[in-house]
């Protein structure tokens, strides 16, 4: 999808509840900042969130964003920020659900491996693999 210097490349954006399950997802080419992406999939916030996000994704226009939807923003300053903002270590921590998404994800070899060539036809396959989460999740164990 983009192109960059270890050739063809892809970033996929998402944001997840707080179980870890996919709410929405995006992609992006891989040359491209993650922060740009980021105020299209924060219209799902709703009030009282907490937005966990990393220092790729520290700017003002993304903070100004989650104040607007009334979240929380916790998101580390970048080191060259003179400005700082309210942190919470503890917070931060649960950021690894986003993570534990991403390696889900990676279950699927096609997926991982990126096999499709067209953009829209990998991200309905990322979709697809994400509603099999959800199934998962929510399955009966009776």
């Amino acid at each position: 999808m983009g192109r960059s210097r270890g050739g063809l490349t892809t970033k996929i954006h998402a944001v997840v509840d707080a179980d870890g399950l996919p709410i929405d997802l995006c992609l992006s080419e891989g040359q491209h900042a993650d922060c740009s992406y980021a105020e299209g999939l924060l219209t799902k916030l709703h009030a009282g969130a907490t937005l966990l996000a990393d220092r790729g994704y520290d700017t003002d226009a993304i903070r100004d964003a989650a104040a607007r939807h009334k979240a929380f923003a916790n998101i580390p300053t970048k080191r060259n920020r003179r400005k700082t903002f309210a942190f919470s270590r503890f917070l931060y921590r649960y950021r690894n659900l986003v993570e534990r998404f991403f390696n889900r994800l990676k279950e699927a070899r096609g997926i991982a491996t990126r096999y499709d060539k067209r953009a829209d036809n990998y991200l309905a396959a990322i979709k697809l693999f994400s509603a099999r989460i959800w199934l998962k999740h929510y399955e009966s164990t009776a």
